[in-house]
């Protein structure tokens, strides 16, 4: 039996924040970059991303010796699931932007760890350090572009 559905429902919980806390109001207002994806691509591209991180998490999960490198792709859902909550929740922008520094670092020890029992697995948690990169650049950007607003 394949362990992806069970990955994949974790993915459920992050997944789960982004729908609770929504970009609302308070987003729209702010000062952001003309380079921000328009608001209906944020969940197709976070459904790919949870599909290949869930497939090379399962993969992994196969291999003898996968304890530290399930225990670093554990530790990145959890950082991932506080993001929205900082950020549309509590208006933290800068804030959020710590959470996806410390995100993508543990992205890239996840996808490292993944090196060491399948290049595949790894290969599939480059979209995630591409897109991580990517949000960490907007959150900056939006927290340099908004200096009076989200960092109390």
């Amino acid at each position: 039996m394949t362990l992806f559905p069970l990955y994949l429902a974790i993915c459920a919980v992050p997944a789960a924040a982004g729908v609770l806390f929504k970009p609302g109001s308070w987003y729209r207002d702010l000062d952001k970059p003309d380079w921000t994806p328009p608001d209906r691509l944020f969940p197709v591209i976070w459904a790919v991303l949870y599909v290949l991180m869930s497939l090379a998490a399962a993969r992994v999960a196969l291999q003898p010796g996968n304890e530290l490198a399930l225990g670093l792709w554990s530790l990145q859902i959890t950082i991932s699931t506080l993001w929205s909550a900082v950020f549309f929740g509590l208006h933290r922008i800068r804030a959020g932007a710590v959470i996806i520094a410390l995100l993508w670092v543990a992205v890239l020890a996840t996808a490292l760890a993944f090196l060491r029992h399948d290049i595949l697995a790894a290969l599939m948690m480059v979209p995630y350090l591409a897109w991580g990169s990517f949000a960490l650049a907007l959150n900056i950007s939006v927290m340099r572009r908004n200096p009076s607003r989200g960092h109390a």
